[in-house]
């Protein structure tokens, strides 16, 4: 039985987990992607104006994402992921100076919602009980739908935790998305819902070990060269336009296009894919954050959102950041510098600093655009599509761009019979 051969258009999180689980099943792999590095979003790059090696966002992962777990034990990824050794998300409120941490239990059994020292200050067991209406919901609905988006629980947990997982402002958010990531997570205890956030950058977590591993299997992966077109004749893909003479495609090929959905609908006329999308605003600063500064802290009431205190940095996130996207860069880098001061209770001059805009992080998770997202077989049968935009069953994560790799393989193994 022929193992076959793939061409994995796109070095991203998906295209690499899509190389990876073909070349692990025999698999002739190529990966080509069109820009200078591979990891696509969750990428690392030494930037000059601070001197250190810093990633395009600060992307966070779960203990439970089980997919990031397998695909970070195939390549041998050995860099450990850093966070606390217990599920505990510590909060501020600048406007109010309170501070809290919520702090869920290890096990199954969510006993912590019956201790006020681990509930948010202010909740009730009743408002956590109103929450199993987020577990089940039909495929339009969004989360206000389902509960309601007001209230101590709402304002001091919820609205910014799903903000973040979302992307996109968390009451118009889909109900299902939010369902699948609580069962994922909290459902499964504090054990599943650990932050774990990659140190010292993306690459050294996941990227660097991919190619490695690849490398070493005898996989190719070629830098810097677009896919200009796709050529097919009936349902199948004919050949590749790469901007020179068209590739042709041999019949024991198959082809993952694992890139960004307005690229995938450009080569693909007639694609449907999520077409409505939210920026990310992150910032760096060279600055060793306090000693008893948390790994993650949210905040309330600034313009960050989400501080994380690396060794050698403090970085800020902020999510949905549309109305901060095109704000000059000197005056976010002082509105944040100003949100890290009060949130640490410090007074520093502002250090070296990078701020990185990503106008289209992800596509808003809303119902309608979630209903946009194909799965990854295309009306060709050797064409198959990855990336955290196809559907998943997740918002656009790490986890659903790494279980999109192995959903895409899995169609390619089925086809050539590897």
């Amino acid at each position: 039985m022929k193992a076959g051969r793939a061409i994995v258009v796109g070095a991203g999180l998906a295209g690499l987990s899509a190389a990876v689980r073909l070349t692990e099943a025999g698999v002739t792999v190529r990966v080509i992607e069109a820009a200078a590095q591979a990891g696509g979003r969750c990428r690392s790059y030494h930037d000059p104006q601070i001197g250190l090696t810093i990633d395009n966002g600060n992307h966070l992962v779960l203990a439970g994402n089980d997919a990031v777990r397998r695909f970070r034990e195939r390549v041998g990824a050995d860099e450990p992921l850093s966070g606390p050794d217990h599920a505990d998300f510590p909060f501020v409120d600048l406007t109010r100076d309170e501070r809290w941490t919520v702090r869920i239990n290890d096990g199954t059994v969510p006993w912590w919602v019956l201790s006020r020292n681990r509930r948010v200050p202010g909740t009730e067991l009743r408002d956590y009980l109103a929450l199993g209406k987020l577990l089940s919901g039909h495929g339009e609905e969004t989360v206000s739908d389902r509960i309601h988006a007001t209230g101590t629980l709402w304002s001091r947990v919820l609205d910014p935790v799903l903000l973040a997982i979302l992307n996109t402002p968390a009451a118009k958010g889909s109900a299902k998305l939010t369902a699948a990531v609580m069962r994922e997570s909290l459902l499964r205890g504090g054990r599943a819902s650990l932050p774990r956030i990659a140190h010292p950058s993306l690459a050294a977590a996941f990227i660097d070990p991919a190619l490695g591993w690849l490398a070493s299997q005898g996989a190719s992966v070629t830098l810097g060269r677009r896919l200009r077109g796709i050529a097919v004749d009936g349902n199948r893909v004919a050949a590749l336009d790469w901007g020179q003479d068209p590739e042709a495609v041999q019949e024991d090929e198959a082809i993952v296009l694992a890139v960004p959905p307005t690229v995938a609908a450009t080569l693909l006329p007639g694609l449907t894919v999520p077409d409505a999308f939210h920026a990310i605003v992150n910032a760096h600063f060279a600055v060793a954050p306090p000693a008893d500064a948390p790994p993650m802290l949210g905040v309330l009431g600034g313009t960050a959102q989400w501080l994380f205190a690396f060794p050698d940095r403090i970085s800020v996130t902020v999510s949905a950041a549309d109305g901060l996207v095109d704000m000059e860069r000197d005056a976010l880098a002082q509105r944040f510098w100003d949100d890290i001061q009060s949130a640490y209770r410090s007074s520093a001059p502002m250090p070296r600093w990078q701020i990185v805009k990503e106008k289209r992080a992800t596509f808003s998770a809303t119902p309608e655009q979630d209903a946009r997202r194909p799965g990854a077989r295309t009306a060709f049968r050797n064409l198959f599509l990855a990336g955290d935009w196809t559907q998943t069953g997740l918002p656009a994560t790490i986890e659903g761009a790494i279980r999109s790799g192995e959903t895409a393989a899995r169609r390619v193994i089925e086809r050539v019979g590897a």
